[in-house]
């Protein structure tokens, strides 16, 4: 499995990062998870085909993390020619609210005819989805108001397990989505001050055994996380850019 983190930053462009999006490379059967608002600009400044990406999945609904959607798909429209159909998989609501973001961002866009379809998968908590041949979701509840259910996703890809914790404050069911997994990409908002409904590394770190993922990386954090980086044992922290193979 090969990821490429596109976007690694906050909500707020924290150390000049990219909004939330991570590639998982597959070639022409790519996918990403999560879509934050600077996803194109992202997806253009590290050479992606957006046509070799075949399916979105998405733990929330917040902007930073499924806002850049509406330019993605007319990109694909007026830009890319896509003919090829796309997938995008998110929490339940995920229909009224992309086409709530796209009349939003560009009037009369959500039911333009267009060359081709977008299919859209509402994620089930606790029910694995195939989003992709060979590739299956599963979704877990988290603590994170979104306006729709947050989700924590475990997805399982070419024999490897890729976790996500989304944006959440510690809740149990991070364990059973990041357990053993071959890469667990957990936010991690600061070093040790506590911030409703986000993670924090003195918290993660207490769990890492109970999780016991192969790999670590900390992403969408603060300028205080950022700063403290250096100090984090037994993980490694994100930044745009980072390539990362699964042997």
């Amino acid at each position: 499995m090969r990821v490429k983190l596109l976007g690694s930053g906050d909500a707020f462009g924290s150390g000049g990062r990219f909004n939330t999006c991570f590639l998982v490379d597959r070639g022409q059967s790519s996918f990403l998870v999560d879509c934050g608002a600077s996803a194109m600009i992202a997806i253009r400044k590290f050479g992606v085909d957006p046509n070799s990406i075949e399916t979105i999945a998405l733990s929330h609904l917040h902007a930073d993390h499924f806002g850049g959607l509406p330019s993605f798909i007319l990109d694909a429209q007026l830009v890319s020619r896509r003919t090829r159909p796309l997938t995008v998989a998110g929490p339940q609501g995920l229909g009224s609210r992309l086409e709530a973001l796209m009349e939003a961002h560009f009037p009369g866009s959500s039911n333009i005819e267009r060359r081709f379809k977008v299919e859209l998968i509402e994620l089930q908590p606790g029910a694995p989805t195939a989003i992709l041949p060979e590739v299956t979701a599963t979704a877990y509840t988290v603590s994170h108001p979104s306006g729709t259910p947050s989700l924590a996703l475990r997805i399982a890809c070419d024999g490897k397990v890729l976790a996500y914790t989304g944006d959440t404050e510690w809740v149990d069911s991070l364990i059973e989505a990041g357990h053993q997994a071959d890469l667990l990409i957990a936010e991690c908002y600061t070093y040790d001050r506590k911030v409703r409904f986000h993670l924090d590394y003195a918290t993660l770190r207490d769990k890492f055994a109970l999780i016991a993922a192969k790999r670590i990386v900390l992403t969408h954090m603060s300028p205080d996380m950022i700063g403290r980086a250096g100090e984090i044992q037994d993980c490694e922290a994100a930044y745009d850019g980072l390539d990362i193979t699964l042997e």
